[in-house]
């Protein structure tokens, strides 16, 4: 058997109460997520449940794209997200690898693809 360990995340921001501050749907702190670098990002509501998992070249704009795009499949639960954690992986194989496991073992609730314990 094949162990993963998850990464620890790097950066963990969380939805303030005066979410005026924000246009990003009550995120302040969009700036302590690297523009530049990769890795994945995890989603998480208020009862601290894994709603999705995502990777990315490059991590805040992939992220804020969740928010702002009419395609995301995030589209219809964008006020759900809570908490918002982010583990740098600059390996695409590495990032392929830790979204599927992620999704697989901790069953997020809208990641349609990847899903193999259905």
């Amino acid at each position: 058997m094949i162990e993963i360990t998850v990464p620890t995340p790097d950066v963990t921001i969380t939805k303030q109460e005066n979410s005026e501050l924000s246009n990003i749907y009550g995120f302040t702190d969009f700036h302590l997520i690297s523009r530049e670098l990769g890795g994945i990002f995890m989603f998480y509501n208020e009862q601290n449940e894994l709603l999705f998992v995502g990777k990315a070249r490059k991590l805040r704009p992939r992220i804020k794209k969740h928010f702002e795009d009419s395609v995301s499949v995030m589209k219809a639960h964008r006020d759900e997200v809570f908490k918002i954690e982010v583990c740098l992986v600059e390996d695409a194989v590495e990032r392929e690898i830790y979204e599927t496991f992620i999704i697989n073992r901790r069953r997020a609730r809208y990641n349609m693809d990847k899903v193999y314990y259905k």
